[in-house]
């Protein structure tokens, strides 16, 4: 056998992602929380790396600082004083307080904490129902846990803590307190005078069964009518199942500070990072002057390894910023009918069109917006990814899932209810529109809005 040996150069492509490359783009996708959270611990880390700042300024200084920066604010803005060139995404000191475009009006738990001060308790009664309204959640409900903790911290007996709950769950707004959807809307019936067995009975043992329009086998288990079952949901369906609605929590700080503005200014629509959401960082000039002055190489490398760290780290925050902001123009630039008019003016968007717009990777755009909210002109926040749609044709032009969603909500709104449309039907109705959609994107739509089928919407005579 004759073995041989043939050596050949090929020349081939290949992207090297590198730890750098690597950190960049984590950056690029996180949340402003994961990004907050990074940031402190390369904080703690990194010894080359700090927050510029006065390190003597107190908590309480700094909210003084924003609630002062918010009724400046909001005096300016009663003013039409938009002309103000920090207003301007482009000046040096236009910073944006995440603080400034949140409602400054009492909590739901200021407004239950009034009424229990003018509730004449006595001091041990009073203690305890501001304890109630302490940990009362988000959406006005109490953990049945809250209450063996109140027991226990306050060594009271469960007569005292119950006696203290029906107190709370008597104030406004009904419904507050409560321990579960059940008792939610059973108080609200309560409060509203409505004594129906049926109605209470469905809300204990049958929401479920109610959810899936199964009128004819509650009927059955109540030993009444279909259409009885149906007029009993009618009540149900005016009860609140989240007593705070409408109402500031207080919780919206948590997860809602957005990362981009959009503003309307002088006619135009401008695009505003919120500066003020992360700490602005340096290097501590103290560690350059080591590289200068020390002899002892280790030291000296060690710090330019640090010093390099935290350059790259200021870098990609800085780019992360900068992707974002021009993402964020190109969005506004498309969707300026949208901001004007609302939803049913959305055009279809995706993420592949901004990426080709802005000579973009896809996928860059995608981390960009990933986990990002905006403020829109109006207040609304919305989570940025919400922005893009898909598109269905309408002969020879697109419309958004958005519009079409609305459409099929407004053709099921005026139906007759004991003959409802089902999908094929409201699917030739928005054909006739010259739209091009089929009958199981018409289902999948309206699931998403999250209206019941035909079957489940019919009213019986």
């Amino acid at each position: 056998m004759n073995l041989g040996f043939d050596l050949r150069l090929s020349q081939e492509q290949k992207l090297i992602m590198t730890m750098e490359m690597q950190q960049s783009i984590k950056l690029l996708q996180m949340s402003s929380y994961e990004l907050l959270q990074h940031i402190d611990k390369e904080l703690q880390e990194n010894v080359v790396l700090e927050v510029e700042n006065n390190l003597e300024t107190t908590k309480e200084e700094i909210v003084d600082n924003e609630l002062r920066e918010y009724r400046e604010l909001i005096r300016d803005m009663a003013m039409d004083n938009y002309n103000d060139r920090s207003y301007y995404k482009h000046e040096e000191d236009d910073l944006v307080s995440p603080f400034n475009f949140i409602s400054s009006k009492p909590t739901i738990k200021d407004y239950l904490r009034e009424q229990v001060m003018h509730s004449n308790l006595d001091r041990q009664d009073e203690c305890i129902c501001r304890y109630i309204v302490d940990n009362i959640d988000h959406r006005g409900y109490l953990d049945e846990k809250i209450i063996d903790n109140l027991m226990e911290e306050l060594s009271i007996s469960k007569d005292s803590a119950m006696r203290c709950v029906d107190i709370v769950q008597g104030l406004e707004p009904p419904g507050i307190c409560a321990r579960s959807l059940s008792e939610c809307l059973i108080l609200q019936l309560h409060r509203k005078n409505i004594m129906n067995n049926y109605v209470e009975e469905i809300i204990n043992n049958y929401l479920y069964e109610l959810s899936k329009g199964k009128y004819q086998l509650i009927g059955k288990k109540l030993g009444a009518a279909a259409k009885i079952v149906q007029e009993c949901e009618d009540i149900i369906k005016k009860l609140e199942p989240k007593p705070t609605r409408g109402f500031f929590t207080g919780e919206e700080i948590g997860y809602l500070i957005p990362d981009v503005y959009i503003k309307k200014i002088s006619g135009d629509y401008v695009v505003l990072m919120n500066d003020n959401l992360l700490p602005k960082l340096i290097i501590n000039n103290t560690y350059k002057d080591v590289i200068k002055s020390s002899n002892d190489s280790e030291a000296i490398d060690y710090v330019k390894d640090k010093i390099s760290s935290a350059m790259f780290l200021i870098k990609s925050i800085q780019n992360r910023k900068n992707t974002l902001c021009k993402v964020m123009e190109e969005i506004v630039k498309n969707q300026e009918e949208y901001l004007d008019k609302g939803n049913n003016y959305i055009k279809p968007m995706t993420i592949k069109y901004i990426a080709n717009s802005l000579n973009m990777h896809e996928s860059t755009v995608g981390r960009a917006i990933r986990d990002k909210y905006v403020a829109l002109h109006t207040g609304e926040i919305k989570r940025i990814k919400d922005l893009f749609t898909n598109s269905v044709n309408i002969l020879s032009q697109d419309i958004s899932s958005v519009s079409v969603k609305d459409m099929i909500k407004n053709i099921i709104e005026s139906e007759d209810k004991s003959k409802p449309l089902s999908d094929s039907v409201i699917c030739k109705i928005v054909n006739e529109k010259g739209i091009d959609i089929s009958r199981r994107t018409i289902a999948k739509y309206r699931e998403e809005l999250g209206i019941k089928s035909s079957s489940q919407r019919k009213r019986l005579i």
